[in-house]
């Protein structure tokens, strides 16, 4: 048995020395952080399949804020956090793109770990996850997008 995993072990050393790609993929997206403990990225409902989402079922999160494809420009202002749970007032451009008017909306957002959370502004709050680029419609996996 040891010396079949010695084989297997320097079999990975000479992929590695001729150069052969890695099995794993490495996550080269950003770590969680900013004004909520959340990675940054595309966050679709959790009940819609990350590769169908619709625009009204996607949320972004930069670090700064969470918008949707209707606004841009998002800061949010801590009002109130208990634990998880944080009030905030968030401040937006309230269109997509072009000229449009600064909106600003009260929101209640729970961060259940770095890649959920639960979204309420006015009713009951909405959970979103992290859908990780690769598993995204085509024209939501570029760098930009």
């Amino acid at each position: 048995m040891l010396s079949h995993i010695r084989f297997l072990s320097g079999l990975a050393l000479v992929a590695l020395a001729v150069g052969m790609p890695a099995s794993a993929s490495v996550d080269s997206s950003p770590k969680p952080g900013g004004v909520y403990r959340l990675k940054p990225g595309l966050y679709v409902q959790k009940d819609v399949a990350c590769a169908h989402a619709p625009n009204a079922a996607i949320r972004r999160y930069d670090g700064r804020a969470i918008s949707d494809a209707h606004s841009r420009g998002c800061r949010a202002r801590v009002l109130n956090r208990k634990g998880d749970r944080y009030t905030v007032m968030q401040s937006c451009v309230g269109a997509g793109a072009g000229a449009a008017k600064q909106v600003s909306q009260r929101q209640t957002v729970t961060v259940s770990d770095a890649l959920t959370f639960t979204l309420q502004t006015r009713g009951p709050g909405t959970t979103y996850r992290y859908c990780p680029a690769s598993m995204l419609r085509e024209n939501l996996k570029g760098p930009t997008k």
